[in-house]
């Protein structure tokens, strides 16, 4: 039976742990201790973790650029402890990112995945994610990245231009 798991906000205090996380899922391609800082400073309130009762298994990390009707996130980093994966950690820490940027009225959402990492592209593909390009060299190994995004207020939209048809606008 898996410990179920929640998500909060990242604190200072947690960045041993993600750093544990980080090397035990990327190795030498993890990132460093000053950019999970930076990170904290500047994405706020989504940079999450996802943690059991007594441990954090997990944590995404998603920036949003621009504001109002512009507003985009880039979801910039996402790793699960190898011993917690397929438990939910990652499913809970995508539906809370989600949760929080239709909130703030982001429009679209994006990542970047190595178009070799086909666990990774079914997951986005099951949270609605389309491939938009293939860029070709993006990692620091020359791996090709794969751009990925999601359309946030789609229905909202559509459903919102429908009630102006009617009214006339």
């Amino acid at each position: 039976m898996h410990k179920p798991c929640s998500v909060r906000r990242f604190r200072l205090s947690d960045l041993d742990r993600i750093l544990s996380i980080e090397r035990a899922s990327f190795g030498r391609d993890s990132y460093d201790r000053n950019l999970f800082a930076e990170f904290f400073h500047n994405c706020g309130d989504l940079f999450l973790v996802a943690e059991t009762a007594s441990d954090i298994c997990g944590y995404m990390v998603t920036c949003i650029r621009g504001s109002g009707s512009d507003a985009r996130a880039e979801l910039v980093s996402v790793a699960i402890h190898p011993r917690h994966r397929r438990h939910g950690a990652a499913s809970a820490l995508m539906d809370s990112t989600l949760r929080r940027l239709r909130l703030r009225g982001v429009v679209r959402f994006a990542l970047m995945v190595r178009t070799t990492n086909h666990e990774a592209l079914a997951f986005y593909q099951k949270y609605g994610f389309h491939k938009v390009r293939i860029v070709r060299g993006y990692y620091e190994d020359r791996a090709d990245g794969l751009l990925m995004a999601k359309n946030l207020h789609a229905q909202k939209l559509t459903h919102t231009h429908k009630r102006r048809e009617a009214s006339g606008r």
